[in-house]
Order: structure tokens, then sequence, then C-alpha cells
């Protein structure tokens, strides 16, 4: 697979993101569902809590990643959709580093939403991955 980033302008590097990306060459495509903060059992975790509710929502969309037999490496799309961006902003380097480590910027769009699905839950993490 070659990934091939696409910036025609260069803010969003700090923040961990491409403005676009174009690939080639890959074999299997993921689309992963949003992922939340919830429990292995179904039970949303950390009420109020954004950094933790963050932290989670992308240790399971790793946990998606892994059982396709990918990682973040693989993530050329990432939608994030949250309750309070102004709350989001003050934790999204934890996100932006994990990518980085992962040494990716997928392309990223971030949308405050009146609320998700499951009461309670502040950030819903939604990625497209190829390999």
């Amino acid at each position: 697979m070659e990934r091939t980033a696409v910036n025609p302008v260069t803010w969003s590097l700090d923040m961990g993101f491409n403005q676009g990306e174009v690939v080639s060459g890959h074999t299997r495509t993921l689309y992963c569902s949003g992922q939340t903060a919830m429990s292995e059992d179904g039970r949303p975790e950390h009420e109020g809590d954004m950094a933790a509710q963050l932290a989670l929502s992308l240790d399971n969309l790793e946990g998606v990643l892994d059982a396709a037999g990918m990682s973040l490496a693989n993530l050329v799309r990432l939608n994030v959709y949250t309750t309070d961006v102004d709350l989001l902003f003050p934790h999204y380097d934890a996100l932006a580093s994990r990518l980085r480590a992962a040494g990716v910027a997928p392309a990223t769009t971030m949308l405050g939403v009146a609320r998700l699905a499951v009461p309670g839950q502040m950030v819903e993490l939604e990625g497209t991955a190829v390999a």
C-alpha cells in the first residue's frame, strides 16, 4: 500500500491530520463503526470525563483494527463526533499523539453533534483503514 499526503496548506499537520491522502496498491478496506467509551460488555464508561472517554474510544477503535489484522498505521480516514467541541480540544493532543506514534495523519473531520446514541457519551470515533 502506498500513501501520499495531500496538503495544499500545512496548518493541519500540527493537529495530526493531512488535508487528504491518496491511497493506492491496497487490497483490503475496513470501515469501522463509530467507537465510544463502552466497556467490553456494552456499558458506557467515564461519564463526564472527556479525556477518559477519548482514550477508551481510541482503544476501542484500535481493537476493531486489531481484530481485522490492522493497526492505527492503516487508518486513512477518521471522523470525530463530539457533543462538546470546546471541551474536546484541550484533550485532542492525546489523540493526535497516538496517531503520530503510529506514523499516520489520516484525513480527519470533527463534528459537533447534539448527542450521541448512548446518553452520557461525549465522543465517538469512526474510521476507515486500508491494507
